[in-house]
């Protein structure tokens, strides 16, 4: 069953939670998707660098078993947590990013941003802006007896400047933007609702998605 986590709620008793559901489950066990807002936090990839953050001032800091670097979760940010069983969905793990990234492009022509795209060498999602490419969603993924969790975390209406403190996902000086500040006016029940129906359906989960959560 999906929990149902508070809005906003702690970044650790999810990790906990996500590591739980999949050592715990079985070829039988269906394929989930946790959609989430966190508190502010900033995370560290398996191969994060401590040198990526700048200045975490307040910000509490934690060093996860994700893929990736260093990325900042906050309120105003959809998080969707794919806890997917590869086997059963025909698919390498490099077949489900690409379609994860699929799942946030999709998302986003939805909602009036037509040009979001992947970078080569840089998992996440970008957009044009007016000093180069900008990052809107971030990606990061952990495989563990063929299963996945973790997931994408996409900006809808946030605070930014806590990415100042960081260099975002170890790239010094990388813009990073939401759906707000491209133009986009929409909840976050509304783009996390359309973010998972897209998950859903291009990695061949075989999941029932919540209206909200």
């Amino acid at each position: 069953m999906v929990p149902n986590w508070p809005r906003p709620v702690d970044y650790l008793p999810v990790w906990q939670a996500m590591q739980a559901f999949t050592a715990a489950r079985t070829a039988d066990t269906p394929d989930e998707i946790w959609l989430v807002e966190h508190n502010p936090v900033f995370t560290l990839g398996q191969a994060g660098k401590p040198e990526h953050l700048l200045a975490p001032g307040d910000i509490p800091v934690i060093k996860t078993d994700r893929g990736g670097q260093v990325t900042y979760h906050g309120p105003g940010q959809v998080v969707a947590y794919i806890l997917a069983d590869l086997r059963r969905s025909g698919r390498f793990i490099k077949d489900m990013v690409f379609q994860i990234e699929e799942s946030v492009i999709a998302t986003l022509r939805e909602y009036g941003i037509p040009d979001a795209a992947r970078k080569a060498g840089a998992p996440g999602v970008y957009v044009p802006w007016h000093d180069g490419p900008a990052k809107i969603a971030a990606l990061g993924i952990k495989v563990r007896n063929g299963c996945t969790y973790h997931g994408a975390a996409l900006n809808v209406d946030m605070d930014l400047r806590p990415y100042d403190r960081i260099n975002p996902c170890g790239y010094a000086g990388l813009r990073t933007v939401s759906m707000a500040s491209c133009g986009v006016r929409a909840s976050w029940d509304e783009v996390a609702t359309t973010l998972a129906r897209e998950i859903a359906t291009r990695c061949g989960l075989q999941v029932k998605c919540p209206d909200h959560v």
